[in-house]
């Protein structure tokens, strides 16, 4: 019984947002929205949930929670959050096809909105 999703969780992502809520007291999971700022124009934002808003897209992989803020979810749909670490971060990951592009240090990113009418149609498919 598939669900719809705005994003989905690699299982990286997963185990790092159920270790973030194991290690704070009254976590429920991570809230992910957007906001302007940095060079190429939008910041994807990363905050600790302890009450959940019931208008959030609510998103759930093997234990781990995943908030997505309703004014994001039309620059969110379709993105894959992972988590990765390298030499030179550490920190999640945004695969975001609604992405036009990325200012080099990969921090902020251009975001087109997805169809409204593709958003309603994905909510209302069978089994959403």
């Amino acid at each position: 019984m598939g669900s719809f999703q705005v994003i989905s969780l690699t299982d990286a992502a997963a185990a790092r947002v159920r270790e973030i809520v194991a290690s704070r007291d009254a976590a429920a999971g991570l809230r992910v929205g957007i906001r302007k700022g940095g060079c190429a124009g939008m910041e994807y934002t990363v905050d600790l949930v302890t009450e959940p808003n019931p208008k959030d897209d609510h998103v759930e992989r093997a234990g781990a929670h995943v908030w997505v803020a309703p004014e994001a979810a039309l620059y969110l749909l379709g993105t894959e959050m992972d988590f990765e670490v390298t030499k030179l971060r550490t920190g999640f990951t945004f695969r975001n096809p609604n992405q036009s592009s990325a200012c080099g240090c990969g921090e902020s990113v251009e975001l087109q909105a997805a169809d409204l009418k593709a958003l309603a149609e994905a909510r209302a498919a069978p089994g959403a």
